[in-house]
């Protein structure tokens, strides 16, 4: 078989560990068949007669990973944000979710969502669509064509939510099925479907019964919701009087880790049985910190969960969230630590920007595999960003120039993207 390999030249930078960063001024990134082969500072031999993509003075980081975001809000995002979570989905995401059963809006509204999450720094997102089968699928179709490496799910709701989105128990998960078998007939690259019920107060026992069959016979991971709100918590404990926490309502029916890669988004409030359990399932927390800010959620422990040794990763949560940026997300995750510290537990230190990097990286990656990382057998994401618009009046080393990415980028600075090794058009 032919050797497929090319190298990436500028300043390198991942995540030795959750609180350190491995440099390499001016080095050399390799791929090979879609795979990181290494970083040198100096070309071996061997490699010469490659062809060598040189970005002078340009970051190059490993690709960022998105574990919770909503297409369907991404209309809406910005607007709104003025009401606590409960009536913020009555409100705003419901009517609005309700548009995707026309085909022709929701290709309207799934366009512009994938064509800007293409154009960030993002190479890998979990993804929740609507209850809608077709509008699903067109939504995989947008995102098989950018090149990114998804996870996109129908998502499931039998009860308490308006009858214009609402579905019977039987038609969900009939539904479910029919859009993994078409799923599986497409045959994406990069795209693969991921079971998705909003949150336990939006499905049933007999729903969840059902998507743990469905779990089991196609093998699939599962994203949700937990712990983000505490009207939300005291719901859940009375519509599931046995469980002796939220997460319990989901890993009664199987789909709180264990053999099912799960993620639950904010966790805000989860208690010391509920990390417990999520460490011992092997739950990765997407951390979505401006949303639980613009919802009026609050802050979850994230340095809390880093010391127990649960996965966390970075979710934008749009439209909790107003934007696709992770950059932004770093940023606010940092930046709600240092309020949670000050004004509610000064034992849990703040984050730092190579922790936040870290979550937004490797931490998330993992969820995928061996993502996020530039270390020998990592998928080969690499973003290339030109800070050169940042401008400043003095020198600055690579961490310090990071460091004002996370603060200060967006997609003006993307110049090259690369996922599994495979170049994504950014015009």
């Amino acid at each position: 078989m032919n050797e497929s390999i090319f190298i990436l030249k500028g300043n390198i930078v991942y995540s030795k560990n959750q609180t350190e960063l491995a440099i390499c001024k001016q080095g050399y990134l390799v791929s090979k068949n879609g795979k990181t082969e290494g970083v040198y500072q100096t070309l071996p031999f061997r490699l010469g007669g490659n062809p060598i993509h040189d970005y002078g003075d340009c970051l190059i980081i490993p690709g960022l990973v998105d574990l919770h975001v909503h297409a369907p809000q991404y209309s809406f995002r910005g607007l709104g944000m003025d009401l606590e979570l409960l009536e913020w989905l009555e409100v705003n995401t419901f009517p609005e979710e309700a548009k995707f059963e026309s085909l022709d809006y929701a290709e309207r509204a799934y366009r512009i969502f994938a064509d800007n999450l293409r154009k960030s720094a993002t190479t890998r997102a979990c993804i929740f669509g609507t209850v809608h089968r077709p509008a699903t699928l067109l939504l995989m179709d947008l995102m098989e064509k950018t090149g990114l490496d998804t996870f996109v799910g129908k998502v499931n709701m039998d009860r308490n939510a308006p009858e214009y989105l609402r579905e019977e128990t039987e038609e969900s998960a009939e539904e479910t099925l029919e859009w993994i078998k078409d799923v599986l007939h497409r045959k994406y690259q990069n795209t693969r479907p991921i079971l998705t019920p909003r949150f336990t107060p939006s499905c049933t026992d007999e729903l969840m019964e059902e998507l743990k069959k469905l779990q089991i016979r196609f093998s699939l991971p599962v994203q949700s919701h937990l712990s983000e709100n505490q009207g939300e918590i005291q719901w859940v404990s009375e519509l599931c009087p046995w469980a002796e926490f939220y997460g319990e309502a989901y890993d009664r029916f199987g789909l709180f880790g264990a053999d099912c890669p799960t993620i639950m988004a904010h966790c805000v409030y989860s208690g010391s049985r509920e990390i417990a359990r999520m460490k011992e399932n092997g739950v990765f927390i997407a951390h979505c910190p401006e949303s639980n800010m613009n919802v009026s959620s609050g802050i979850a422990p994230v340095r809390r969960f880093l010391q127990e040794g649960v996965r966390v990763g970075i979710g934008s949560d749009v439209a909790g969230g107003s934007t696709e940026n992770l950059f932004r997300a770093m940023a606010h995750a940092v930046q709600a630590s240092k309020l949670r510290w000050r004004i509610q537990d000064q034992s849990l230190q703040p984050l730092s920007a190579e922790e936040v990097f870290y979550l937004a990286t490797k931490g998330g990656g993992a969820f995928f595999g061996k993502v996020g990382s530039f270390e020998k057998g990592y998928d080969f994401d690499a973003v290339v960003l030109d800070d050169s618009r940042l401008a400043h009046p003095q020198p600055l080393d690579i961490r310090s120039r990071l460091e004002r990415m996370i603060y200060l980028g967006d997609e003006r600075e993307v110049r090259a993207k690369y996922v599994k090794g495979q170049s994504i058009r950014l015009s």
